[in-house]
């Protein structure tokens, strides 16, 4: 893997372009792609979308509603587990073009998502246009779930059943239970799954160019898409690798704080 990324940010350090000259013959321009992207008024705006869009859907959604998924796996009747797993899964394992094609339908405006609100009587509303940004976390959150769930059932599964029996015993409810046992126990599987779903999410394109294409007026532009518009749309190959590279940097610095606040050790 470290091939590619050493080519990538080599590069960022050129002019290469998709046609003329700077195709066949790129050459060295320093940071000039580096200077050229701080003074976009386009990269503060892709920055803060990426950074939004990871926190919420991602950080905050995908993790935290897989632990209650895995939680709810682990002590619900088995054909309530079966159901839950058979339809977070699902999701996963469909692949990515056709979950955004499908979470395309469910937000469009004659889409599922109307047909729902129009039986209680709201007006039908345009979803990707009003609220893209919106729109792909929410979906963002239902295609990604599954794999939180996942790892954290494992995790859960890991637990000594002496160890909750013990503070059961000792008087401590299920939210302490929850917080001074189990999640110190798995705070390994917390940092790994936190960075594995830092590091998809940064990456997610296919789901966003389909659902909204980054508009309108941008507004759900992350930085993969920013990327692609300005290597690919307008041939500035160095340029958005650039931009791909801040992408590296910004996975780098949100792992580097999971692993220290996280850090991995004997649990017990």
């Amino acid at each position: 893997m470290l091939g590619p990324v050493l080519w990538s940010v080599w590069g960022s350090f050129t002019n290469a372009a998709l046609s003329g000259r700077a195709a066949s013959e790129p050459r060295f321009v320093g940071l000039d792609n580096y200077v050229a992207l701080l003074g976009d008024p386009d990269f503060p705006n892709a920055v803060w979308l990426t950074v939004v869009f990871l926190l919420v859907s991602a950080v905050i959604g995908q993790n935290f509603l897989g632990l209650g998924l895995a939680l709810l796996t682990a002590t619900a009747p088995k054909i309530v587990r079966s159901v839950v797993a058979t339809t977070v899964v699902t999701a996963w394992v469909l692949p990515e073009i056709v979950a955004a094609f499908a979470c395309y339908a469910f937000f469009s405006s004659d889409g599922t998502l109307n047909a729902l609100t129009g039986f209680v009587g709201l007006e039908p509303v345009e979803w990707l246009f009003a609220y893209p940004l919106a729109a792909v976390i929410l979906a963002n959150i239902w295609r990604g779930t599954a794999f939180s769930m996942m790892i954290y059932e494992a995790a859960l599964n890991d637990v000594a059943p002496e160890i909750t029996e013990a503070a059961v015993i000792d008087g401590a409810g299920g939210w302490k239970r929850l917080i001074f046992v189990t999640i110190p126990m798995i705070r390994n599987s917390i940092s790994t799954n936190l960075m594995l779903i830092t590091l998809q999410t940064l990456s997610v394109f296919t789901l966003i160019f389909v659902m909204t294409s980054g508009g309108p007026n941008q507004r759900s532009s992350t930085l993969p898409l920013f990327a692609y518009a300005e290597a690919f749309g307008l041939g500035k190959i160095g340029y958005g690798t650039a931009i791909a590279t801040v992408m590296l940097l910004i996975g780098a610095v949100f792992s580097f704080l999971y692993i220290r606040v996280l850090k991995p050790g004997d649990a017990t």
